[in-house]
């Protein structure tokens, strides 16, 4: 297979994930391979190339602002299954130096750090995201004082760095004058420019970065040392044939480029059809315009059409209003009633200090429906810690102790759970959930809600979830309503303010739902759990057809690697 018919049927596999990536690393891994540009007989041999590169480093050792290197013996790892015979293997420290760069202590401190702008930039890793251009780096958010630059590594213009913590193995030239380099970069000072391609080494450090994070030193932040990058084993080719290289990379990553164009561009159409297709379900919301919705070259994000679905529900229009329905009024009694009787049986005791979302004007709610506060229809209730002291027990007793982890899918997953000892139990015993009720997290994950299955009825509840009590309507359309997206902005809105994001039972109580009646409810359930079992089922489709293209995508790239592995010095066919 010739490398172009590689980007020729890119259409079959261009709903691959990272498509696009894939193709450039390829690339990028054939290019130092040298299986992308021909070897000529002409070229000067790679080993007397080496020779001359390094008597360049000995006559050329570091000074002034440099920096220092750790020089020492470099460990040379062989690599010759994987380059031309007339390439020779070498090291990054046996042609270069490797320096580490240097941050002024204290950081921030004013006799080091500039408020304005000054001759010393101060390069950090957030610069190569910001100011980062075709793989130069033209300017930095900070800089530093002369007393500042003192206490850092100054580089000029061209120097060649790669970050070495946090993101790692990512390379850049300095494209500007009077950079001073943060600790979490690596530096390459007298860089041979006349025997040796920076554009060629920029691009073998980008084949290195895998490398680069299964061999970095770091637990709880990742960093390359000096020793291991002066360490890293690559294939010298001839300066002439690196040109080359350099020179074909450009062309295919040209051909990369427009590629990438042409997804951004059918990616945007696709989202203008996603969206006139979700506009024609939301008007007729039936199983026959959800599978339009779900064309496989502009299918919508599964996890917008089922927030799609739930907004449609609660605003009335997933399902036709029937007149021959009770009122939602008359319903509204009886739940009102209900909930009366509930306190008087539980023995609570209400709270007037509520926060009421607003009710808007009547002619917002879906025809037949009623307005309402949660605190209307239901009782709202938290959980409650260990007391102090207690753990949980060791072995499976007859009380459960249900956490948030336990919350998942809109139920709680009885694998995993926690039991507390019947003396803990009998200290929070008042702090259950039944079968009845909806749990609902209120702090760490916010806003979940879900029904209690049976088997869990009358266990104990943790405090950062509450229950919310109710009888005389449906709880699966209660759960709905309290999962859609205008509820869900009202959580928002009542915990964004917090440092530390908690929902109060209180704003629960005070959260605004739209009540239909029992019969629409029930409809409307049944409706929610046809489409959103359709959804699945599509999802399921989707998902197949994106794991086909990965596969296709797997498979060519494996034919090409396998045809670069057992060609031999030449490259492939092109």
């Amino acid at each position: 297979m010739k490398l172009e018919q590689f980007f020729e049927k890119f259409d079959q596999f261009a709903d691959a994930p990272d498509a696009v990536a894939t193709l450039r690393e390829l690339v990028l891994d054939l290019a130092v391979q040298g299986k992308v540009a021909d070897q000529s007989p002409d070229d000067e041999p790679a080993a007397e190339l080496l020779q001359r590169l390094i008597a360049f480093k000995l006559a050329n050792p570091l000074s002034g602002r440099s920096g220092r290197s750790k020089e020492g013996p470099v460990n040379v790892k062989a690599n010759s299954d994987g380059i031309p015979a007339n390439w020779v293997n070498t090291t990054i420290g046996e042609v270069l130096y490797v320096i580490r760069g240097a941050s002024p202590r204290p950081k921030g401190a004013p006799q080091y750090f500039s408020e304005t702008r000054t001759p010393y930039h101060w390069v950090k890793i957030s610069d190569i995201r910001k100011h980062g251009q075709n793989g130069l780096l033209m300017d930095t958010d900070e800089f530093l004082t002369e007393a500042g630059m003192h206490k850092s590594v100054l580089l000029p213009k061209g120097t060649l760095v790669l970050t070495n913590s946090a993101t790692i193995g990512v390379p850049i030239v300095l494209g500007i004058e009077g950079c001073c380099i943060h600790d979490g970069y690596l530096a390459f000072p007298n860089f041979p420019d006349d025997l040796l391609s920076q554009k060629f080494l920029l691009y073998l450090f980008h084949t290195l970065k895998k490398h680069a994070v299964r061999n970095a030193r770091g637990l709880a932040q990742l960093n390359l040392n000096t020793d291991l990058v002066r360490s890293f084993p690559f294939g010298l080719p001839p300066l002439a044939e690196q040109k080359r290289i350099v020179a074909k990379v450009d062309e295919l990553m040209a051909m990369c480029d427009q590629l990438e164009a042409q997804q951004q561009e059918r990616q945007t159409r696709h989202a203008a059809l996603a969206r006139a297709s979700l506009a024609r379900f939301a008007d007729a919301p039936t199983p026959a315009n959800l599978h339009f919705i779900f064309h496989p070259s502009y299918a919508i994000n599964p996890a917008d059409l089922r927030k799609s679905i739930l907004t449609l529900a609660v605003q009335g229009k997933l399902v036709p209003q029937d007149p021959k329905d009770e009122s939602a009024e008359k319903l509204l009694e009886e739940i009102k009633a209900a909930r009366e009787a509930l306190v008087s049986e539980r023995r609570v005791r209400q709270s007037d200090e509520v926060e009421y979302s607003r009710l808007d004007e009547a002619g917002d709610a879906p025809p037949g429906w009623v307005g309402v506060h949660v605190n209307d229809v239901a009782i709202v209730q938290g959980g409650k810690r260990l007391p102090n002291g207690a753990v949980f027990s060791e072995s499976p007793t007859p009380h459960v102790y249900i956490r948030v982890t336990d919350m998942k899918n809109g139920t709680i997953s009885e694998t995993g759970l926690k039991y507390i000892s019947p003396e803990v139990q009998r200290e929070i015993a008042r702090y259950i959930i039944n079968k009845n009720d909806l749990y609902i997290t209120i702090a760490g994950t916010i806003g979940e809600v879900g029904c209690v299955p049976a088997s869990l009825d009358g266990h104990n509840l943790t405090e950062n979830a509450a229950k919310i009590v109710f009888r005389g309507f449906d709880r699966q359309f209660f759960q709905l309503a309290l999962t859609s997206e205008f509820v869900q902005a009202q959580f928002l809105e009542k915990t964004k303010q917090m440092a530390q994001p908690k929902l109060a039972l209180k704003r629960i109580a005070g959260t605004k739902i739209y009540l239909p009646p029992l019969a629409e409810q029930r409809r409307i359930v049944d409706k929610v759990a046809e489409l959103m079992a359709l959804v699945d089922q599509l999802e399921s489709q989707l998902a197949i057809a994106r794991s086909t293209s990965s596969n296709l995508l797997s498979a060519i790239v494996s034919e090409l690697t396998s045809i670069a592995q057992t060609a031999g010095s030449g490259k492939i066919a092109g």
